[in-house]
């Protein structure tokens, strides 16, 4: 692809280019910046379109650059900025290590091949080398960071996006890493993702805010051939299609976007389409893939894969069960070897199909399709994989991956068996390092981040030497100073919990070796001690210049003192304003040992180090009696700015007035007078800027001592761009410390920090180098001449951009203890190690010691560490302390009052007892033991409010366990219809029990009834059509009769005023009507004579005619006979109304559902029944035993039978009784937990728990006795006590001796008695026995619907199943039933339209035909009019079938302005066009505009009117076949469309059929349980039952039984159906002949009708037109209509007469008056003539003059002429027009018209319409100027 020219002003790039050619390239780039942004304007969101710049600009000669050309690195990168005229040496500080990597960017890991591993470190490009480990580095150009790096397909280059003002992108080549192009103007920040295409030779880019440019390069020649903004949010990722290298796709916050370069007529564009998520929610995409075919599978934040297709999603891929493809973002998606790897920050590697995903689409309406990867790696636990890297090393291919958690990791994707285990080659960092420091004695630096590590690092080796790992993130670290620890193994750590970490640093080759240890790192650390002094994270850690005292702050506001000792003791803690930001301890130069406290919030306090022997602290370990002074800054930023500006006005003031001075010299010494001036008028001055004073405190950054009671200060916010010398105040008072302001006393102006501020300063250990980190990790060195700041030491200094721009603020700085070495960490994960001047100084070889280890600390156990976040901090811990210490001398206090108590009540109790042993006269009331009967009301009256107290406290859970109560009834026992009543027998062991009946759904009963309420419907709705056809029909008739009414009413009124003529003109219309009519029936006779034959034609059976009553039977039978597919046979055909779907299934099983419901419900009323009748059983036998045991009474005891026991209702019969409950009966059943649980922990407790459990709980339990033992036992114990009573009356009778009379009536009495008792007994037994029989039936019963039941519920386990089936079949199903129905409605909807137009091309036919008739009938009446030998035959055909262009009257509309007529007429004349005919020839030319010499006029006339008809019918018959033509086309088309729908119906009726085949395959499956007897059995092998029963036919006996009698009745109907064929050939014989017979008499009957036609009519004529001849209708009604018109003219004609009349008066008066006129006239005449005589006579006297005639004489004569010619023409007028009238010719109205154009005279003639039938009237106006004078003449 070749880019066209792009820069005006384009020249060989030289290897230092020049500063204007650098300009002129930048204004370039802004002008293109600027047109790009113009474009931007304009673009829209589905379709950008930009033009490619070169194309817009003139063309202009293009030199190329060499293939050769390198720029010169030297020359590029940036380099250290060192104050101007400074004695700062360029190499303060070089470069010797990184140690950190940015693993929290997207991409940073470039493989340039298998040994090279590129990544961004700041502003270095760090080329690390795996096999040596060393590094190589590659600086910005512009020191403003990188934003990303690319390889290039060869991988002979790599391309470095930089971040800056206008940053480069600077192409490199490998391995000699020259720079090989700088690509310039690609956007205005930095770069954030680059990509070459798949042949190297584009290079496209992306920018970050604020224009996120994307732009594609010709990267070799350094030009820009496209650039468009890429989106208005952030772009993660830009990339080629490696297919198609015209696409793009760009990614990022919530979009993905796709490109085209397009070439259009005007240009090289670039077109981008935004994707659309439709319904799925908007997520930011950070990976993505292109496809071969052009489709994009992108990540989801949730994890999973979205499939993109033109712009939208096409379907979203997740695994099985709808899991995700990975637990959180996809950050990277690669085609490797045709399969998809797809990366994922849950740290797992999958690999999925390729051609799966590529054919993958949606199958319901969530969008989702479920698939499962072939392969998954998971790379290690806490592994979030950001990006990976394949390279070939030695022809295996390798993968590195970036981990974002710290790491880089060695993979293996082969998954195979040799496969590797993932290895991990560096760990780092995960983020920003909160903390470093650098030990005191040797080379080594420990550092922590949030990331949850510590980490022990050798600068000298570059390497990392041990590393720790903890539950929290580290936020502080420090190392202990020599007087701590003199071997500088010491390090105290503060972690994001509050804990701080006392960890030991040692070389473990220095332990002893001990048994199962290996030494195998070169460094160890060990956790010594860990507490936990704060409740939140840890900022601050300082030791005490002597080492005596640990500070530690935190953001929780408090500063915690620790005693260091071996063990390191808590002190106390101090209260602070604020969150601790930096705490410092006095250098050992001040006196006193003070901290130097600083908080976030603008607050610095100063306290002296506390001692550890200091009394006082027992419940708290804070310190209140600690001196501590207060700052509170102030900010003066504003007012240093004011003062500032009021400086430099005055100082503008001075030079103008001094300039003044000088001009006004400069003029007196040129010898110039210099008039007075007035005063000039003060100008005036832009108003000073007012004081500013932030709302918010500017947060404290960094500070240290300068002088005992001073410090320095840095901070961020507005008050940044300073150092503030600030010192304590003498006088404190901590009353109000929010309102405090202090004030800096000195201030010193950094330069270039007011958006940078200091976030970190350090000292190298002489003091005379101050380090500043920068919040743009920027390193800044002032050297330092004195060892105490000053504004004129801090003028000059040297900075360096380290670390990122962005993010990379530094955190720390720390220098060696030799002041060697310069450490740096920041924001961005980076540790750079730097040389403290030239390397030259440092040749000799430096070594870091490894501190030794403790003596014994191999033996030692192991510290507690704290782990749990949620751990009590020390004061906590000891406020908890002493809390339970405090309320265990309350409980013990408490204890030893109940004991008092308990010995006091012992006291009462013994008094009471010697009251009760003393006299009743000596003892004492209970009342008397009362001191005071108030104190018991008083205790009442607490013990009530106690109770309602406690109420009102339960009251909500007393509603709270109701409403649970009503809840649980709700759900398990309102829904219940039955419960289980389990019924017992009396005397047997048989039971029976109700089913456990819920209630059923009303959706059963609705799905039940639901095919009957559709036929309802239907039924009402054809009934509601029905009546309204029935409604319209009514109200047309209606309307029909009004009609016919009101014109019969109107006929009414006409024949009201008819003449005699007129009645005449109706009779004869009444008439031809009976004439009609009579017709008409006669017409109407034979018509249904015709309908009778057609009908009769109709019924006449065709030669292949069957009867369907046959056609039927053979229907049936071969449905019902012959070889039937089975449902499993492969192309058995699923008929019509047995194929099933879920909704069908789903109302049998509902059905199924009602029907057992129904049955168990019969059943549970039949028991529930049955236990009433118990009821009334059991209450009569108590009665009955009443009644026994009062008979009994009279009986002895020998005679005496045993009382039948009366029988007891069991718990489980009347389970409702379960839900009736009272207070005492719920009091009753708690007390009785508590007891069961008091003894359960006794049990528990004793050894002999498990023996007594067991026997517990497998021994007879009270409530399983039997209850009729239960009573048996109480009657056993009432029946002695009845006899015992007795006994006194027995011997009370024997002692009064009976006479003979009472013995015998005893004796009758004991008979009635004992007879009484054994039919009683055998009433009972009677009662029993009856009761058991019946429930003994109602069992056996209910056993047989049991075994029903468990068929149904078989039967509904298969339902269920299918219906489940059915349901996953259900959705594909209705797509394909669905799509056949449409396309059966759209074949229905073509077969509409293609009748439509057939019905269409018919009427085209007939209009075609009937325009065709009439120019054959045009043709007839031309020949009709020429007559015979007419000799102008030849010319008049010619002018008939002349060939006319005629112009349509749109084209005329067009062209009516004056101004082209004359063209317009020209234009007309060149359009006609004579064609050539049969008897001319074609040079034959002839002129049809006029009519020949001695030919007929009219006859011309006529010629041409029917020319013009012949052209319209000609037009019309062309319009006609024109529409026609259109028609057949449209139908053509249709037809082809109609047989495209017509097959894909096939297909779609094929799909649906196999999908059908395909479901009862499935269906054919599931198995189905068939529950039989051995008896039924009948498939024996050997004799005996098979195992198998695979091969067995399950047959129901009616359908055997059907079978037999189906043969026996096939015979029977066999013998009839021959019998039946027998009759039918017979009849057939007979009916033949018949049928001969007829058609001879008919012949025969035609003969003689004809030969009756010939003599009466002489010829054959046709009977039924005969029959229907009528008189001529058309005839008749002219004839009608001419008498009429004879009857208007003759009306017309009287009219005529009657104006003649009165016309001829009128004339006769004007002949009179004329006459008399003319009388006078010839009187006058003779005067004039006598005095003519007598002038004649004085002749000679009067002269010559008055001789001869006058010429008015002649003059009046000629007028009296015409007057009299005038009046004899009007009188013959008169009488031609008086015989005109007088006729009745046809031709009246066109004489009469020639005769009013006759020799010019008027007439005033009015116009008659075309449909006028009444004459035309012509009134003749004689002129009013003329006077006839004809009347002599008449």
């Amino acid at each position: 692809m070749e880019a066209a020219p792009e820069e005006s002003k384009t020249s060989f790039p030289k290897e230092s280019p020049t500063a204007e050619e650098q300009e002129e390239e930048l204004e370039q780039v802004e002008s293109d910046a600027d047109q790009s942004n113009a474009e931007e304007d304009v673009e829209e969101q589905h379709g950008t379109e930009v033009c490619s710049e070169p194309e817009k600009r003139p063309e202009k000669v293009e030199k190329k650059i060499s293939e050769t050309f390198y720029y010169k690195y030297e020359d590029l990168y940036s380099r250290p900025f060192v104050t101007e005229d400074s004695v700062i040496p360029i190499n303060l500080l070089t470069l010797e290590h990184s140690f950190g990597y940015d693993c929290m960017r997207t991409v940073n890991l470039l493989m340039m091949d298998s040994q090279t591993l590129l990544y961004i470190a700041g502003n270095h490009v760090v080329l690390l080398d795996l096999k040596t480990k060393s590094q190589s580095y590659l600086r910005s150009s512009s020191g403003g960071g990188i934003g990303v790096i690319t390889a290039h397909p060869t991988k002979q280059y790599f391309a470095v996006g930089e971040k800056g003002k206008k940053p480069n992108l600077i192409i490199y080549e490998y391995p000699s890493l020259r720079p090989y192009r700088i690509l310039r103007g690609g956007t205005e920040e930095a770069y954030v993702s680059a990509d070459f295409n798949h042949s190297g030779t584009l290079l496209a880019s992306v920018g970050s805010n604020p224009d996120y440019m994307l732009t594609i390069w010709a990267w070799k020649q350094e030009k820009i051939v496209l650039r468009s903004k890429a989106f208005s949010q952030d772009v993660y990722k830009v990339t080629f299609s490696p297919d198609n290298e015209e696409q793009l796709t760009t990614s990022g916050t919530g979009h993905i976007k796709f490109w085209k370069m397009a070439l259009t007529f005007t240009g090289l564009k670039l077109q981008g389409a935004l994707g659309r998520f439709g319904k799925t929610a908007v997520t930011d995409i950070i990976g993505y893939v292109e496809l071969p075919d052009g489709k994009v599978i992108s990540g989801a934040e949730w994890g999973n894969l979205l499939l993109w297709e033109g712009g939208l999603i096409k379907v979203e891929l997740c695994r099985a069960g709808r899991k995700p493809c990975h637990n959180g973002p996809v950050s990277q998606l690669i085609l490797d070897e045709g399969e998809l790897v797809t990366v994922g920050k849950d740290g797992f590697i999958r690999v999925w199909d390729i051609e799966t995903v590529d054919a993958a689409n949606t199958v319901d309406e969530t969008g989702l399709l479920e698939m499962e990867p072939m392969n998954e790696l998971l790379v290690g636990k806490n592994v979030s994989l950001s990006f990976m890297a394949k390279v070939h090393d030695r022809g295996q291919p390798i993968w590195y991956a970036q981990d974002a958690s710290g790491a880089l990791w060695k993979l293996d994707l082969t998954f195979s068996n040799i496969t590797r285990d993932p290895e991990c080659l560096y760990t780092f960092h995960s983020g920003k390092i909160e903390a470093m420091s650098v030990s005191p004695v040797t080379y080594l630096m420990a550092t922590t981040a949030l990331d949850r590590s510590v980490r022990i690092y050798d600068f000298i080796s570059k390497t990392q030497l041990s590393e720790i790992k903890f539950k929290e993130g580290g936020t502080a670290l420090t190392w202990a100073p020599r007087v701590v620890n003199p071997k500088g193994g010491l390090i105290a750590v503060g972690f994001e919990d509050g804990v701080v970490r006392i960890i030991e640093v040692y070389d473990p080759k220095g332990l002893a070796i001990v048994a199962g240890r290996t030494n195998i790192g070169k460094a160890e650390m060990n956790l010594k001690q860990a507490f936990k002094p704060h409740t939140t994270a840890v900022t601050a850690l300082a030791y005490e210049r002597n080492g005596d005292v640990l500070a530690t702050g935190s953001k929780d506001k408090t500063v915690f003192f620790f005693a260091v000792e071996d063990k390191y003791e808590p002190i106390g803690f101090i209260c602070v304003p604020g969150p601790v930001q930096a705490l410092q301890w006095s250098p050992p130069s001040h006196v006193k040992s003070t901290l130097l406290v600083l908080c976030e919030n603008g607050f610095a306090l100063q306290v002296p180090a506390p001692h550890p022997d200091e009394e006082g602290i027992v419940s708290t370990y804070q310190i209140k009696n600690l001196p501590m002074q207060y700052f509170h800054f102030y900010s003066i930023k504003s007012r240093i700015k004011l003062e500032e500006e009021i400086a430099r006005r005055e100082k503008k003031k001075q030079e103008k007035e001094k300039a003044k001075l000088e001009w006004i010299k400069q003029q007196q010494e040129m010898g110039k007078q210099i008039e007075e001036e007035l005063e000039e008028e003060p100008e005036e001055e832009e108003p000073l800027p007012p004081l500013y004073i932030p709302e918010e405190p500017s947060p404290i950054l960094c500070g240290f001592y300068s002088t005992p009671g001073k410090f320095w200060l840095s901070l961020g916010g507005y008050d940044s761009g300073f150092l503030y010398h600030c010192a304590f105040s003498s006088n404190e008072h901590q009353d109000n410390l929010e309102n405090k302001q202090d004030e800096p006393f000195e201030v010193i102006c950094m330069e270039d920090s007011d958006d940078n501020p200091i976030h970190q300063i350090s000292f190298c250990t002489s003091r005379l180098l101050m380090f500043c980190g920068m919040q743009n990790g920027a390193l800044r060195v002032y050297p330092l001449r004195e060892k105490d700041l000053a504004a004129n030491t801090l003028k000059e200094y040297w900075s360096f951009n380290v670390h990122d721009n962005d993010y990379g603020q530094i955190q720390r700085i720390c220098s060696s203890y030799d002041d060697r070495f310069l450490i740096t960490c920041g924001g961005d994960g980076n540790i750079f190690a730097f040389n403290i001047l030239s390397p030259e100084d440092v040749h000799k070889e430096l070594k870091a010691k490894i501190p030794s280890p403790r003596s014994g600390l191999e033996k030692e156990k192991a510290a507690e560490d704290i782990e749990d976040p949620n751990a009590y901090s020390i004061e906590k811990a000891k406020q908890k302390k002493e809390y339970e210490q405090i309320m265990k001398e309350a409980e013990d206090k408490k204890n030893k009052k109940r004991e008092e108590l308990s010995a006091l009540r012992h006291e009462f109790l013994s008094l009471l007892q010697k009251n009760q042993e003393l006299p009743k006269h000596m003892q004492l009331h209970r009342e008397q033991y009362e001191m005071d009967h108030r104190i018991f009301e008083e205790l009442d009256g607490q013990t009530t409010q106690r109770i309602q107290l406690m109420q009102k406290e339960m009251a909500w859970e007393q509603e709270k366990h109701l409403i649970g109560l009503q809840k649980l009834q709700n759900r398990f026992r309102d829904s219940l219809e039955f419960d289980t009543v389990i019924v017992h027998a009396i005397q047997s062991n048989h039971k029976i029990s109700t089913y456990r009946l819920l209630a059923i759904s009303e959706k059963c009963y609705q799905d039940k009834q639901r095919e009957t309420w559709k036929k309802t419907v239907l039924k009402q709705e054809w009934k509601e059509t029905e009546q309204r056809e029935i409604v319209s029909e009514t109200r047309h008739m209606q309307r029909t009769t009004v009609v016919e009414g009101e014109s019969e009413a109107e006929k009414l009124k006409k024949s009201e005023v008819q003449t005699v003529t007129t009645c005449l003109i109706a009779n004869q219309r009444e008439q031809i009507k009976r004439i009609v009519e009579k017709s008409d029936k006669a017409k109407a006779k034979i018509m249904k004579r015709k309908e009778e034959w057609e009908e009769l034609y109709k019924n006449k059976p065709s030669d292949d005619y069957e009867n369907p009553k046959d056609a039927q039977d053979i229907k049936e039978a071969q449905e019902n006979m012959g070889d039937h597919k089975l449902k499993t046979a492969a192309d058995y055909r699923v008929p019509e109304h047995k194929r099933m779907n879920a909704e069908k299934k789903m109302m049998q099983l509902a059905s199924l559902e009602v029907l057992i419901h129904e049955k168990k419900a019969n059943m549970n009323k039949q028991i529930m029944s049955l236990r009433d009748l118990k009821v009334s059983i059991l209450d009569e036998i108590k009665c009955l035993v009443q009644e026994l045991k009062s008979v009994q009474a009279a009986l002895d005891l020998s005679e005496q039978l045993p009382v039948p026991l009366i029988p007891q209702l069991h718990p489980d019969e009347v389970p409702e009784k379960k839900f009736q409950f009272d207070s005492d009966i719920l009091l009753k059943f708690k007390h009785e937990q508590e007891a069961e649980a008091k003894l359960q922990e006794q049990l528990e407790g004793s050894p002999s728990f498990g023996v007594f459990r067991e026997r517990f709980l497998h021994g007879p339990s009270i409530r399983e006795t039997e209850p009729m033992t239960r009573t048996a036992s109480v009657r056993s114990m009432k029946i002695p006590s009845s006899v015992v009573t007795e006994q006194p009356k027995v011997f009370e009778i024997e002692k009064a001796e009976p006479t003979e009379i009472e013995l015998e009536i005893l004796k009758r009495e004991k008979i009635r008695n004992m007879y009484l008792q054994e039919t009683l007994i055998k009433r009972i037994n009677a009662l029993v026995i009856n009761f058991d029989a019946e429930l003994r039936f109602l069992r056996h019963m209910k056993l047989k619907l049991d075994v029903q039941m468990k068929c149904a519920d078989l039967c509904h386990i298969t339902w269920f199943e299918e219906l489940l089936l059915l349901n996953n079949f259900e959705k594909h199903e209705d797509l394909l039933q669905g799509r056949v129905n449409t396309l059966l409605s759209e074949q229905k909807a073509m077969q509409q339209k293609l009748n439509s137009y057939l019905a269409q091309m018919e009427d085209r036919k007939y209009e075609t035909a009937k325009l065709q008739d009439c120019e054959k009938a045009l043709y007839a009446t031309f020949q009709a009019s020429l007559g015979e030998n007419n000799k102008f035959a030849h010319f008049l055909t010619k002018v008939l079938k002349k060939k006319i262009k005629r112009i349509k009257k749109k084209e005329v509309e067009r062209e009516a302005d004056e101004e082209d007529e004359n063209e317009k007429e020209i234009d007309e004349e060149s359009s006609l066009e004579s064609a050539e005919e049969d008897s001319g020839s074609e040079d034959e030319v002839f002129d049809d505009s006029v009519c020949p010499k001695d030919c007929d006029e009219a006859l011309f006339q006529n010629t041409i009117q029917l020319r013009e008809k012949r052209l319209d019918i000609e037009d019309a018959l062309t319009e006609q076949k024109k529409v026609a033509d259109n028609l057949r086309k449209e139908y053509d088309a249709l037809v082809k469309k109609a047989k495209a729908v017509e097959a894909s119906l096939d297909t779609a009726e094929g799909e649906l059929e196999a999908f059908q085949r395909e479901k009862q395959q499935r269906l054919n499956e599931l198995h189905v349980v068939v529950p039989l007897k051995l008896h039924q059995v009948e498939y024996l092998v050997s004799g005996e039952i098979p195992s198998d029963f695979s091969q067995a036919l399950v047959f129901t006996n009616q359908s055997l039984e059907y079978l037999q009698k189906r043969i026996v009745d096939l015979q029977n109907e066999k013998i009839m159906q021959r019998e039946i064929f027998k009759k039918a050939r017979q009849q057939h014989k007979q009916l033949v002949q018949d049928k001969k017979e007829m058609e001879t008499k008919i012949q025969r009957l035609e003969e003689k009708c004809n030969q009756l036609m010939m003599t009466k009519f002489g010829r054959l004529v046709d009977l039924e037109a005969l029959q229907a001849h009528s008189v001529n209708t058309r005839l008749e009604e002219l004839k009608v209509q001419m008498m009429e018109k004879e009857y208007v003219h003759c009306q017309e004609l009287k009219e005529w007469e009657e104006r003649i009349l009165d016309l001829q008066q009128q004339l006769m008066m004007l002949t009179k008056e004329n006459t008399s006129k003319l009388q006078q006239l010839n009187k006058f005449c003779l005067e004039k003539q006598q005095l003519e005589t007598k002038l004649d006579s004085l002749k000679n006297d009067l002269g010559a003059e008055f001789q001869g005639s006058q010429s008015s004489d002649t003059m009046e004569e000629a007028r009296l002429q015409s007057v009299f010619n005038y009046m004899a023409g009007e009188t013959a007028l008169l009488k031609e027009e008086i015989t005109l009238l007088s006729r009745k010719d046809v031709c009246l109205r066109e004489e009469l018209a020639l005769l009013s154009r006759k020799n010019g005279y008027l007439f005033l003639q009015p116009s008659p319409s075309q449909d006028s039938e009444t004459p035309t009237e012509t009134f003749p106006i004689p002129a009013p100027e003329r006077v006839s004078n004809g009347q002599s003449a008449l």
